[in-house]
């Protein structure tokens, strides 16, 4: 049941329902889509099977890496964890980038830790900018119907995603 509810909130994927269509938000799936700078993070989540959790009710918090920070990751490394047999451990390291629940900047505060929805915690800092474990965040508190994203620039890892 944890591990559903985690992999609701890191999958992005996208289709508003009609309920959501007529707020004129669309769900975070829907949001990443129509961004064109997540293509790497949609593939991502349809390979690990979260579009669904992620067009859920919510509210999630989505940490998104761009597409320049997966091509960032070592050579080989986003085809490998696209690969069916490595689902569960691209399942752990998209899921640690979601948080359960709406978190806006303004509910930041310096060195918290957030438990996200793969289990681990990540922390916060903002003695230089605003950074959730070594990414920095680049663009904040885009609202969608079911949440909200904070790009980030770098594909944070959990401790036991190795």
């Amino acid at each position: 049941m944890i591990r559903k509810t985690l992999f609701a909130t890191v999958g992005i994927a996208a289709v508003a329902t009609a309920a959501l269509a007529g707020t004129g938000k669309k769900d975070i799936v829907d949001t990443a889509v129509s961004a064109g700078s997540f293509e790497t993070l949609v593939a991502a989540v349809q390979a690990a099977g979260l579009v669904d959790t992620l067009k859920g009710d919510g509210p999630f918090t989505v940490f998104a890496p761009t597409d320049e920070a997966f091509a960032a990751l070592p050579e080989g490394t986003v085809e490998s964890l696209l690969l069916p047999e490595n689902k569960d451990q691209l399942t752990a390291i998209l899921t640690y980038h979601v948080v359960p629940g709406k978190v806006m900047s303004t509910d930041l505060q310096d060195d918290m830790e957030a438990t996200t929805v793969q289990g681990e915690a990540v922390t916060i800092d903002l003695d230089d900018g605003v950074k959730v474990e070594e990414a920095t965040v680049v663009s904040a508190d885009i609202e969608t119907s079911n949440g909200v994203i904070h790009v980030i620039d770098k594909v944070i890892l959990p401790e036991t995603s190795s």
